[in-house]
C-alpha cells in the first residue's frame, strides 16, 4: 500500500495543509526513526545487568509496547509473570536507568537513520518559518541520543517545543504531552498537524483536539487508524 487517504482526499490537498499548518507535532519512537527494535535490545541488555532472567522476543514487546513508558513496561511485564515475588519500585528504576544508558551507547555505537522523508520534512518546514514541536513519551536523553548525530548536539533550539516522558503526569494515549505543547506554542488544536505512528499516539493527540497524519511502522503497522487525516507507508510520500 503506498497511500491510504480518508474522503479520498487528494495528496495534494494534504501537503498543502501541512504547509499551511500553525505547527507540526512529531512524535519520536516509530516516527522520526525505527528506534524500538534498538530499545528492545538495551531492555534485555538491562535485564542482564540487572541479574535478572528475563528476554524480550519480539512478540512480547510489541505487546508491551501498548504500555506506555519504560518503567511501566517492566511493571507490567512483572505483573504478567506467574511466580516469583514482585520486583520494588526500586529495581525497576534501576533497570530502567541501565537500559536508558544502553540505549544512549547502543545510539552512539551504531546510529540509527531518520526514517524516509523525515529531515525533508523538517527542512521544508523551517524553511517556510514553520513551527515544528516534539510530544513523545520517551525520555530527553533518548530524544538527544536520536537527534544529536543528525541535528547537530543544539537540535532541540530548532523546536519551538519539546515535550518528553517526565514533563506531564499521563502518558500516551492521555493527550497530556499534547496538551502541554499546545500551551507552550499558544496555538489553536485544531491549526496544528501531528504525526505519529501508533494507535496510542492517534488517540492521544485526537483526544487533545489535534489532526493527526499517521506514518505506519514496523511494531504498529496494522494498529487501526480510524480518524487520521491519512495513513502514509513513510513520509517519502510527500515529499515532490
Amino acid at each position: 500500500m503506498s497511500l491510504a487517504l480518508v474522503k479520498n482526499s487528494p495528496l495534494e490537498d494534504l501537503r498543502r495543509r501541512i504547509a499551511d499548518a500553525g505547527a507540526l507535532i512529531l512524535d519520536v519512537d516509530g516516527t522520526l526513526a525505527e528506534t524500538e527494535e534498538i530499545h528492545r535490545e538495551a531492555f534485555n541488555e538491562s535485564f542482564v545487568a540487572g541479574g535478572i532472567d528475563w528476554h524480550w522476543g519480539r512478540r512480547i514487546y510489541k505487546e508491551l509496547l501498548r504500555v506506555a513508558g519504560g518503567k511501566e513496561r517492566i511493571r507490567a511485564f512483572d505483573q504478567m509473570r506467574r511466580s516469583g515475588p514482585p520486583l520494588s519500585d526500586a529495581v525497576i528504576a534501576k533497570l530502567h536507568r541501565i537500559k536508558t544508558e544502553r540505549f544512549a551507547a547502543i545510539m552512539s555505537e551504531k546510529g540509527c537513520p531518520l526514517r524516509p522523508g523525515v529531515k525533508a520534512l523538517l527542512d521544508a518546514a523551517w524553511a517556510r518559518e514553520q513551527r515544528v514541536a516534539i510530544a513523545t513519551t520517551t525520555t530527553r536523553v533518548n530524544i538527544d541520543a536520536l537527534l544529536a548525530p543528525v541535528l547537530g548536539e543544539h537540535w532541540e533550539t530548532k523546536f519551538a517545543a519539546v515535550v518528553a516522558a517526565d514533563d506531564v503526569a499521563r502518558k500516551k494515549p492521555a493527550p497530556d504531552v499534547y496538551l502541554e505543547v499546545l500551551s507552550q506554542l499558544d496555538l489553536p488544536a485544531a491549526s496544528c498537524i501531528a504525526i505519529e505512528d501508533s494507535g496510542n499516539g492517534l488517540m492521544a493527540a485526537v483526544r487533545a483536539g489535534v489532526p493527526v497524519l499517521i506514518t505506519r511502522s514496523l511494531y504498529f503497522h496494522d494498529d487501526a487508524f480510524d480518524g487520521a487525516l491519512a495513513v502514509l507507508d513513510d513520509l517519502s510520500e510527500l515529499i515532490v
